[in-house]
């Protein structure tokens, strides 16, 4: 199916109507006339979704490790939440192994382990309100077990 090329500007065209910016863009490239590209707004965007996609690498590490430090420390509310923390480690997980399918996002996810896990266990400490000195202060988990699916610290 072939893409209707607008006759705006695409550098118009990227602030009037993105998605048909994005069609454009698209049928462009398919169709190698890489001269009548929006080079400018092209560029921006491939970088945004690298940001993007690293973003989301670090926000679904922070939240499994936000559950794994709960699962494993929050001992008082273990009974009644600990189902819903698997759950939500499951999830986590889950959405964290769609992305480093990419060797590039893993590797950004063995760099950002420690940074993330400060913040995590911060986090962890203002939510539960124990004593900061129930969590370690560097990331007890290696990255086998955070990506693990079997894996939940006892």
């Amino acid at each position: 199916m072939s893409v209707y090329i607008s006759n705006t500007p695409l550098e118009k065209l990227y602030t009037e109507d993105y998605y048909l910016w994005l069609e454009n863009t698209l049928e462009l490239l398919k169709q190698h006339q890489v001269e009548n590209l929006d080079w400018q707004h092209l560029i921006e965007e491939i970088e945004a979704l690298g940001n993007e996609q690293r973003r989301k690498v670090k926000s679904y590490l922070r939240q499994l490790l936000i559950h794994l430090l709960l699962y494993q420390y929050w001992t008082q509310e273990k009974d009644y939440c600990s189902k819903g923390w698997k759950d939500e480690i499951g999830n986590f997980r889950y959405e964290l192994e769609l992305l480093i399918e990419s060797q590039t996002l893993y590797n950004y996810l063995i760099e950002q382990v420690d940074e993330v896990y400060t913040k995590a266990r911060k986090q962890t400490i203002r939510q539960t309100e124990l004593a900061a000195s129930t969590f370690p202060e560097k990331c007890s988990f290696t990255i086998e077990d955070i990506v693990n699916s079997d894996f939940f610290p006892e």
